[in-house]
């Protein structure tokens, strides 16, 4: 059987440790979407963008270092990786409904089809993806 083999289109780029990177953090992921012709999911795709930047930034980046974020669009689906070199594994934990912050992980599961985590040296990576295509939610590309 001939099957053939897309490859993935990448796209990444680099955050120093600063609250003020989470707006150009989506910016170039809707700036990504675009070039990749991606209409579908794009809302979606922008809020985990946040959350999980927003959560590197604030439980994973130690003094003096920063975050990547990588896009991947493969057939059928993107995917959305933040890279941060800080300790522990990120969890969706029972919160206190009242409480200003702690729903990032659980939007990103709520909205995302696919979510997980992932071990490098040093640190972690934190990814998200999202069905796009013909039969994705919101159809389109």
């Amino acid at each position: 059987m001939n099957v053939e083999i897309q490859p993935a289109l990448l796209r990444e780029r680099f955050y120093p440790r600063s609250r003020q990177t989470v707006r150009p953090a989506r910016e170039f992921a809707a700036e990504t979407l675009h070039a990749w012709g991606v209409t579908c999911r794009h809302d979606d795709v922008l809020l985990c963008v946040s959350e999980l930047a927003t959560n590197a930034l604030l439980h994973g980046v130690p003094p003096g270092r920063g975050y990547r974020l990588r896009m991947l669009r493969y057939e059928g689906a993107v995917r959305v990786e933040v890279h941060d070199s800080g300790a522990g594994r990120p969890q969706i934990a029972d919160h206190d409904p009242g409480a200003e912050g702690g729903r990032g992980l659980l939007l990103v599961a709520a909205v995302a089809d696919r979510w997980g985590t992932g071990a490098r040296v040093p640190g972690k990576v934190v990814w998200c993806e999202f069905a796009v295509g013909a039969g994705a939610p919101g159809g389109g590309l």
